[in-house]
């Protein structure tokens, strides 16, 4: 399969947040949080329940307005725009819960996100059909989305972003209540997708066999705040990290993440 999205110098290489603080009334959610996507890698988003990820992923898809702060597309400035024109300016998620149309089939599905980002109907539906048989779900292209198992679920929400042809895809938790078998499947699609479709990704996940195996970086937060980035091997053995995960065990636990 050729890449769906269209390669070229003039597609955005960073997106990035940039001082971004978000508070909900007195609770504070994001303190001055700075990340850097670039296209052409996979990026981990972890931390501990609570730690801001979603709401730092809503604030980047134009979900969340930041309370301080800029969302920065190359140089353009996304905070202010409804989520729908950040989908169109190449920003594309996936949800914790699939969020598909139930009762519209896979293919309708990704026709319909081709068709938001400016597609005509047979471009659209030829989108569609490519990233389908690529993530191997040709045989349900024609299931209607509300008997999906919860796995292919979970793979027709990646796929129904990727229809988008994103710059950045954003992907929240895409391997919950998946088997070992299935994670195994996904951490393949995931690794594939910065050369197959010319992006850059943002993985949020609490499953640290898929984060480990597929990024390149990793960005730690704790507490709405930047804890730590680097390396899976430098995220593994940062001092505050292993805190943040293990309290008080931290100097005498072996952090498996």
């Amino acid at each position: 399969m050729t890449a769906t999205a269209t390669a070229g110098p003039e597609r955005p290489r960073r997106l990035q947040a940039q001082g971004i603080h978000v508070a909900f009334g007195g609770i504070k959610a994001l303190t001055g949080v700075d990340l850097t996507i670039r296209r052409g890698e996979v990026m981990g988003l972890i931390g501990p329940n609570g730690a801001g990820k979603t709401t730092l992923v809503n604030v980047l898809t134009g979900f969340q307005a930041p309370t301080e702060g800029r969302v920065l597309l190359e140089d353009r400035v996304l905070q202010g725009m409804k989520a729908r024109d950040v989908a169109r300016a190449g920003i594309a998620r996936s949800f914790q819960a699939a969020r598909l149309f139930r009762d519209m089939t896979v293919e309708e599905n990704l026709v319909v996100a081709g068709l938001g980002t400016g597609l005509s109907r047979r471009q659209a539906r030829e989108r569609a059909h490519e990233i389908i048989d690529w993530i191997g779900c040709a045989p349900i292209a024609a299931t209607i989305c509300d008997s999906l198992s919860y796995g292919d679920e979970r793979r027709i929400s990646i796929a129904r972003a990727l229809a988008m042809g994103p710059s950045f895809a954003l992907l929240d938790e895409p391997a919950s209540g998946m088997n070992e078998s299935e994670c195994a499947a996904l951490m393949q699609v995931i690794s594939e997708l910065p050369a197959r479709f010319d992006c850059g990704v943002l993985l949020i996940e609490h499953n640290m066999t898929v984060i480990m195996g597929v990024c390149q970086r990793i960005h730690v937060l704790d507490g709405g705040r930047s804890l730590a980035e680097g390396t899976p091997d430098e995220v593994q053995a940062n001092p505050a990290v292993r805190r943040a995960y293990l309290g008080e065990k931290a100097d005498h636990t072996e952090l498996v993440i």
